[in-house]
C-alpha cells in the first residue's frame, strides 16, 4: 500500500466536495498505567505510537468516509517522557489531501491525571493514510478545506513534506536500480 499512497497524484480530485479541517478533527485521551511502561519506568514509545496511529486512523476514516490504512509515519518526535498516571491527549487532524491519500498531523499532550496544571506537549507526528475500498484498492478522498491561517500553514507544510517523501523514495529506488545493474543486489 505504501507505494500506491506515495505515488504522484493530482492535488484535488474532481467531483468530490471538500470537507473542512474541523469535520474530522479528533482527540483521543488515555490514562497511562504500569502496563504501558518500558524498562526505564516511563511510558513505552510504542504505546504512544499506537495511540498516535489510532487517533490518526480515526481522523483519516472520518475525512475519507470509510476505511483508510496507514501508509507511512514521518517525523515521530518524542519531546518529553510520559509517566504512569499521566492523562495523554492525542489531537489529530487532516493537514493535506491528494487523490487517494491524506496527511494527518498529530500532537501528543500529557498532564497529571489528578492535577489542574496545563497539559504539556510531549510528542508530534505526521502520518500518511490511503483510503481503500472493500477490496483494499485505493479510493478517492474529499479535498481538505483549511479553515484558519494555522490550517493553511499546515496544508502548505504538508505539501513540502510530501515533496520530500517522493524525492527520497525516488532517490532510493534509483540507487537500488543502479546497484542491481552493477550486480550488487542486497
Amino acid at each position: 500500500m505504501t507505494d500506491q499512497a506515495l505515488a504522484p497524484e493530482s492535488d484535488v480530485p474532481e467531483g468530490i466536495p471538500g470537507k473542512p479541517t474541523s469535520a474530522s478533527r479528533t482527540t483521543l485521551s488515555h490514562i497511562m498505567t504500569h502496563n504501558d511502561t518500558n524498562l526505564l519506568g516511563t511510558v513505552h514509545g510504542g504505546v504512544i505510537m499506537k495511540l498516535v496511529d489510532d487517533a490518526a486512523g480515526a481522523v483519516a476514516g472520518r475525512h475519507s468516509g470509510g476505511p483508510a490504512v496507514t501508509a507511512s509515519m514521518d517525523e515521530m518526535a518524542f519531546l518529553e517522557p510520559v509517566r504512569v498516571g499521566d492523562l495523554v491527549h492525542v489531537k489529530a487532524q487532516v493537514n493535506w489531501t491528494g487523490r487517494t491519500s491524506m496527511e494527518v498531523g498529530v500532537r501528543v499532550l500529557a498532564e497529571r491525571w489528578n492535577e489542574s496544571a496545563p497539559a504539556t506537549q510531549v510528542g508530534s507526528a505526521y502520518l500518511v493514510f490511503a483510503a481503500v475500498d472493500a477490496d483494499g484498492k485505493p479510493r478517492r478522498v474529499p479535498p481538505v478545506l483549511p479553515e484558519t491561517e494555522r490550517d493553511e500553514r499546515r496544508y502548505q507544510e504538508a505539501q513540502i513534506r510530501r515533496t520530500h517523501r517522493l524525492a527520497r523514495r525516488r532517490a532510493i529506488m534509483e540507487l537500488r536500480e543502479k546497484r542491481a545493474a552493477e550486480g550488487l543486489d542486497d
